[in-house]
Order: structure tokens, then C-alpha cells, then sequence
């Protein structure tokens, strides 16, 4: 017989029920007895066993919260992949991540050749000494990858095999998840408070001033540019945010008339701007339903023939003006220095040396961004 559950211990005299019409009532019929004045009987929703298991996994993929996560596998039978899905569409997922994508731990090492800046998050000696050992490995052998790294045999092993030892006496997965190289005429690294994310910037010039090198990798840390500048983005990357900007634009423009429009007609456009909005305010009385059918007539039409006779050259100019904005945020060089709102990144480098540019840098991050 299933689970009979009773809010309230006792049945009052006063009910309408008797105890042993309720417990006859619940055997043709399961019940969950309900603690209000009439004692209303309710059926009993199947509720699937979650384990703690389940749903601490899922709050790792998804960062929900904790009846959120069991309400979600109990819906789905513990599916953990559809409780996810059901997570997103509710806005509950708020760090969704896949399974597969845990926080790194290790560090990040860069390192200048002549000038070592090396810092640790590890704390057991035996990885911290593998560590250093590998980064000097590098730079004395002037690895360009991380398969040529790998291949460099010291004491008669690679560094491969250096790795897979150290993750045996550990009993941790180990290994060399990233590995960037750069050669310029001047190089700075900087590593991070906390040693997950380090960068290394390189410049066209000589000499460069060390504080002046070390405020543009903290630029790149912190800001997380795609590109030097905008000749360096991939023309795929500006194709589509072209594209994006074409589309956006031309919405805004189509809804600008479908505002105008509804307002010339008495109707005010915040109460007609979504089918979800116009059901709603019928409901509450503040829209009839001759005002809906005529507010959706109405941005119906507005809608297709401004679609129809938009402005080519506008949208281009808009569009052109959006993915400047693009580059000024995107690309390094044109980026707002984070130490002086007034300055670019390029001009800030200007100013400390004449023709002095970034050519090149790297960034790696153990944590997401």
C-alpha cells in the first residue's frame, strides 16, 4: 500500500469527514490529507526517489538552487540532462557548465627569458619543483608548442612521462593543459592574484619600460581581447558580427514604427508588446479584447511594410557604427585603458614610447571566464 501521508495527527469532531470515512476514502483512492478547516483531500503526485547524489551533481552543472535541483530530477525521473534543460528555460541556471568542465586546479606559469616571473598555486613541493623545472625546460629549449615540450626528454624521460609520474604519486590526473609561446623584440608576463590566469604581451620595440609592459598584460588579464587590433580579427568573427548588428538594427527600427503606430491609434505599446503581456492585461482589465485584435492588426501591418521599404544606407551606417563599437571593446589596441578612461591602449604606449605597439599576446585562464 503506498505512503499515507496526514498533515494534521488528529480529525477534529467538527469535520465533515469521520477518521474512518477519510481512511476508506484514501484505500480507493491515494491521499494526502490536507490541514485547512474543511479537511479538502488532494490526490498524491508520483514523486520519484532523488538521492543526494543526484542532486548535488546536478547544482554542480547548473549552480541552482537546492529544492530547484530535486524539483527538476523528480520531474524528469533523474534524467540529470533534461533537469538541466528544465533548469535553463525556468532562468534557474545560472551557471550552467557542462558535466565534463570541473575547476582546474595547478598554475599558470610565464616566463620572460633573462627576467623570470614564476608563481605557484600548487602547494605540494613535488609539483611546485615538476613545475618550475618544465618552465625552465621551456625556455632553455625554446619550445613553440606543447607537443614539442612533451617531446623534451631530460634524465632520460620525456616530459611527458615526467607528468605521468608526478600524477601517480599524487593519485591526481595531471598534465600540461596549455602552453603558449611568444617572441617579440620585448615581452611581460603577468600572473594573477591566485595563479589561475596568466598573460604574456609582446612589443615591437626594445627597452620597453617594465611598468608600462606589465599594465598592458594586465590589460589583456583583465579585459580578455580577441585581437590585436581590428586588421588581426578573423574576417569570419567580423562578418558575423556585422551581420548581427544588420539584423539588430532593423528590428529596432521595424518596433520604432510599430510603436509609433499603435500610438497614433490611442493604444499604448507597453501593453501590446507580447502576446504574454496582452493575455495578462485582458486578465486584469486594462486591455479589451477588440483592443488586442486591433493593437496585433495594427503591428501586423506597420511591421511588414516597414520590413519592406527599410532604409539600406541607414542600416548600414548603424550597423558600421555598432561594429566599430565592437572593435573599441574587442581589440586590444583600441581598448579603453583600464588605468585611464581617457587613454586607448594604443595611445597610452604612444605616449610612454613613440611607435611602441603591441604585436602579439597570449592569455590563459585555468578558471571559466
Amino acid at each position: 500500500m503506498p505512503d499515507f501521508q496526514i498533515r494534521h495527527t488528529a480529525v477534529s469532531p467538527g469535520n465533515n469527514l469521520s477518521l474512518r470515512r477519510v481512511i476508506r476514502a484514501y484505500l480507493r483512492n491515494p491521499l494526502i490529507i490536507s490541514p485547512n478547516k474543511n479537511l479538502k483531500l488532494h490526490k498524491t503526485p508520483h514523486i520519484m526517489a532523488v538521492t543526494m547524489a543526484e542532486i548535488t551533481k546536478l547544482r554542480h552543472l547548473t549552480s541552482a538552487g537546492l529544492m530547484d535541483c530535486k524539483k527538476a530530477l523528480a520531474e524528469t525521473d533523474g534524467d540529470i540532462d533534461a533537469a538541466v534543460e528544465i533548469l535553463r528555460k525556468k532562468g534557474q541556471a545560472v551557471a550552467a557548465k557542462r558535466e565534463d568542465r570541473v575547476a582546474a586546479e595547478g598554475c599558470v606559469l610565464s616566463k620572460n627569458e633573462g627576467n623570470s616571473q614564476t608563481d605557484f598555486v600548487a602547494k605540494n613541493a613535488g609539483f611546485v619543483e615538476l613545475t618550475q623545472k618544465l618552465l625552465d625546460l621551456a625556455v632553455a629549449n625554446r619550445c613553440k608548442s606543447l607537443d614539442e615540450l612533451k617531446a623534451v626528454v631530460v634524465d632520460g624521460r620525456t616530459v611527458a612521462d615526467l607528468v605521468v609520474e608526478e600524477g601517480g604519486k599524487t593519485g591526481e590526473k595531471t598534465e600540461l593543459g596549455a602552453y603558449e609561446y611568444v617572441e617579440a623584440p620585448s615581452t611581460t608576463s603577468y600572473n594573477h592574484l591566485g595563479n589561475k590566469l596568466a598573460t604574456i604581451a609582446g612589443f615591437n620595440l626594445e627597452g620597453v619600460d617594465f611598468q608600462v609592459g606589465r599594465d598592458v598584460a594586465m590589460q589583456v588579464a583583465s579585459m580578455n581581447p580577441i585581437a590585436v587590433d581590428r586588421d588581426s580579427v578573423d574576417q569570419s568573427v567580423i562578418d558575423n558580427e556585422l551581420n548581427v548588428a544588420i539584423e539588430k538594427t532593423k528590428e529596432e527600427q521595424v518596433k520604432k514604427a510599430v510603436e509609433a503606430a499603435l500610438k497614433k491609434a490611442g493604444i499604448n505599446p507597453n501593453l501590446v508588446d507580447s502576446e504574454a503581456h496582452i493575455e495578462s492585461n485582458i486578465a486584469k482589465g486594462w486591455l479589451t479584447a477588440e483592443e488586442a485584435d486591433k493593437a496585433r492588426a495594427i503591428a501586423k501591418e506597420t511591421a511588414e511594410a516597414k520590413a519592406a521599404n527599410l532604409p539600406e544606407q541607414m542600416i548600414q551606417n548603424i550597423a558600421q557604427g555598432r561594429l566599430n563599437k565592437f572593435f573599441k571593446e574587442s581589440c586590444l589596441m583600441e581598448q579603453e585603458f583600464i588605468k585611464d578612461g581617457n587613454l586607448t591602449i594604443g595611445k597610452y604606449l604612444e605616449e610612454s614610447m613613440k611607435g611602441l605597439a603591441v604585436v602579439t599576446f597570449k592569455r590563459v585562464n585555468l578558471n571559466e571566464d
